[in-house]
């Protein structure tokens, strides 16, 4: 079998690398790729967080894998012995909801413990003796992962990843791809922008932010929209223990760069003098952004060099201040942008045969959400590729037949 694997970051990689792991010598695989660096890759430019916190027992699995390939990454993407570095730290979301999202906070509490998740639903009084820099006056409940989560370094992973399908045989193939030659319901072959033509059984569309103009050079509609959004690094000279990642009923999100303390914390103490700015452990550095709720103006393929710095005085710092009374003197020092693969008939992932196409899979749409979801992603699409059939884990929900249908299959905790 010969498959072509339209791009290169985590999502193509970890297609190539289960395809090369399940199939062996009987799969020739081709990853194309204009960009070897990932510059503007959606994996390089994450904010590389991994959770088990969803509202669907499949995200759940899904991330429980990446969590295990990640947490394992020596065993899982070692080359010739080299240990891997993906800089991962053990950490936590703190899902926070008013009133108004405690009936969703409570559904997705229950089909995360049925699904194994390692969580906890706090009340507010418990959640504030916990996480005593939390303003909990308007909440109404919070979700803790207690296991199982983290973040990590997006670009490492993506590249490790690739080191490792290389090293069972997966060949990358520098360029572009400028047109998909189709006879009927059937993809024959790829040219690439150098005049390469490349002809297999099978093709996946891995393009991320980009699926959309891949699908279109063959004629056929994937509903993938690239969103961009906006990441700021910010420092607080109110020393803080190490936070979190907050995900606020505003929309906004934030955490601390660096370990957090899982135990119940005490107020910090007051920084030495003259040594805040070395104080590490004390959480002065964090991260944060806000995501663009159903009905806001959120426009696709705005420019990835010009990040929406105006969204820190009207949407991050408000809600960030309010969340915490410390970070009223919370600056920002940089922020960076990168594009969200947006599905947004239900933003969950299209993975599996286009409806009008069948040897060109998609895997895509993710919406925030697929670096976590590489390894599982990958794994399944090898499976179907090479017997036809989802075999560890089902993945049947997120066939691309539903948007036909219009039967959405909802993913409620989007960040």
């Amino acid at each position: 079998m010969r498959v072509v694997v339209i791009g290169g970051g985590a999502i193509g990689s970890a297609v190539a690398l289960f395809l090369k792991r399940l199939g062996g010598a009987a799969v020739e695989v081709v990853v194309v790729e204009p960009d070897p660096g990932l510059a503007r890759s959606s994996s390089a430019l994450s904010a590389g967080s991994i959770r088990q916190q969803f509202s669907n027992p499949v995200n759940v699995h899904l991330s429980q894998f990446g969590h295990e390939v990640i947490g394992n990454a020596d065993a899982w993407l070692g080359v010739d012995g080299a240990a891997v570095d993906l800089g991962f730290v053990p950490g936590a979301y703190l899902f926070c909801a008013t009133a108004a999202g405690m009936p969703v906070l409570q559904a997705n509490h229950a089909a995360q413990r049925a699904a194994g998740a390692d969580v906890a639903l706090l009340a507010p009084a418990d959640a504030a003796t916990r996480f005593p820099w939390l303003n909990t006056a308007d909440l109404a409940l919070t979700s803790l992962g207690l296991s199982g989560e983290g973040w990590f370094d997006g670009y490492a992973f993506a590249r490790a990843l690739a080191a490792k399908a290389r090293s069972l045989g997966a060949r990358w193939q520098r360029g572009r791809v400028v047109a998909l030659d189709r006879a009927g319901d059937h993809l024959r072959a790829a040219q690439l922008d150098d005049g390469t033509r490349l002809e297999a059984d099978a093709f996946v569309n891995a393009a991320g932010p980009w699926a959309g103009a891949v699908g279109q050079l063959a004629g056929l509609t994937v509903p993938v929209h690239a969103r961009r959004r906006t990441v700021f690094v910010m420092r607080c000279p109110t020393p803080l223990p190490t936070l979190p990642l907050v995900c606020d009923p505003s929309g906004v999100w934030f955490r601390s760069e660096g370990p957090i303390d899982m135990a119940p914390q005490a107020p910090a103490a007051p920084a030495p003098q003259g040594g805040a700015n070395r104080l590490r452990a004390a959480g002065h550095r964090f991260i944060g952004g806000w995501s663009p709720a159903e009905g806001d103006d959120d426009p696709d393929d705005l420019p990835l060099d010009q990040p929406d710095l105006a969204q820190f005085d009207d949407k991050v710092w408000p809600a960030m201040a309010h969340r915490v009374p410390a970070f009223e003197a919370l600056r920002p020092q940089r922020a960076w942008a990168g594009y969200y693969e947006v599905h947004p008939l239900d933003h969950n992932a299209l993975i599996g045969p286009h409806p009008d196409c069948p040897n060109l899979l998609l895997c895509n749409g993710f919406s925030g959400h697929g670096l976590q979801h590489a390894p599982g992603a990958g794994r399944g699409m090898a499976e179907w590729l090479l017997h036809g059939a989802w075999q560890t884990l089902d993945l049947s929900a997120f066939s691309p037949q539903r948007v036909l249908s219009g039967q959405a299959f909802v993913e409620q905790a989007i960040i």
